[in-house]
């Protein structure tokens, strides 16, 4: 099996590393991952300028290409031009820090994953519910090694593009596995003022995601911050499809005038 690796964290992120260990059991993998961070640009893609890819190496050894783009380049890119075979299966993570609620949107992560889900590739993206480094993606890495190899036996998953959550916590604390949705948890935005040694203002976005009274345990955040590693079927139509007959009769005379 071929498989993609990617992130938003840049090449040399740890989760990144972590996650090649353990996905190498399951078949040949490569890594195709932006060159700098590249944290909440979406599902934004190069078109302006040259897309640069390098060979990147750790240790003296090969470790993939990093491209001077987005994750939805990498994944575009990868799957075009760079790896020679037919990919199979994208991965991307482990992200430093949740994706769920609204900030899904934002998430080069999940965007990586909703790309290749575009091109017809099966996908799972992959977040650790941690704000900060040096922290333990074993458990993660395994959980997705084990998760990607159900999604390939299963015909139906294949088709289903996977954003996963994991809880930031000793396994043995883990409570257990969800299926969730969505939900409506988002980032509450602060904008810090601070000067520059030249005494110019500038801004630095910062804030808390704070769950909203009405999620509950089937919503991704809720079950997440209770201990459980979610996974939440995505998808990139945006359509609102219970709203479409309601729009089209309140438009109904403007249509027919």
């Amino acid at each position: 099996m071929s498989i993609l690796l990617t992130n938003d964290d840049g090449i040399y992120a740890e989760g990144l590393g972590v996650l090649f260990g353990e996905m190498q059991e399951l078949g040949e993998c490569a890594i195709v991952a932006p060159e700098t961070e590249q944290s909440a640009v979406g599902h934004a893609i190069t078109i302006y300028r040259p897309l640069m890819v390098r060979k990147a190496g750790k240790g003296g050894r090969f470790l993939g290409y990093a491209v001077r783009g987005t994750p939805a380049d990498c994944v575009k890119i990868g799957v075009k031009e760079l790896l020679p075979k037919p990919v199979e299966l994208v991965v991307s993570g482990i992200n430093v820090g949740a994706n769920v609620g609204i900030n899904v949107l934002y998430s080069g992560t999940v965007s990586a994953a909703t790309e290749a889900a575009i091109l017809g590739i099966s996908s799972i993206a992959v977040s650790l519910d941690t704000k900060s480094g040096g922290v333990d993606f074993s458990f993660a890495a395994r959980f997705t090694k084990k998760l990607a190899g159900l999604v390939m036996k299963h015909e139906f998953l294949r088709r289903v593009p996977l954003n996963v959550n994991v809880p930031a916590l000793p396994e043995s604390e883990i409570r257990g596995i969800v299926v969730t949705r969505q939900g409506n948890a988002r980032l509450v935005e602060e904008f810090e003022q601070r000067l520059d040694p030249r005494g110019n203002i500038y801004y630095w976005l910062a804030g808390e995601t704070l769950l909203p009274e009405t999620d509950d345990i089937e919503s991704d955040a809720c079950a997440l911050r209770r201990g459980f590693v979610t996974v939440t079927p995505i998808q990139h139509d945006l359509t609102r499809h219970g709203a479409v007959d309601g729009v089209r009769e309140a438009l109904a005379d403007l249509v027919d005038s």
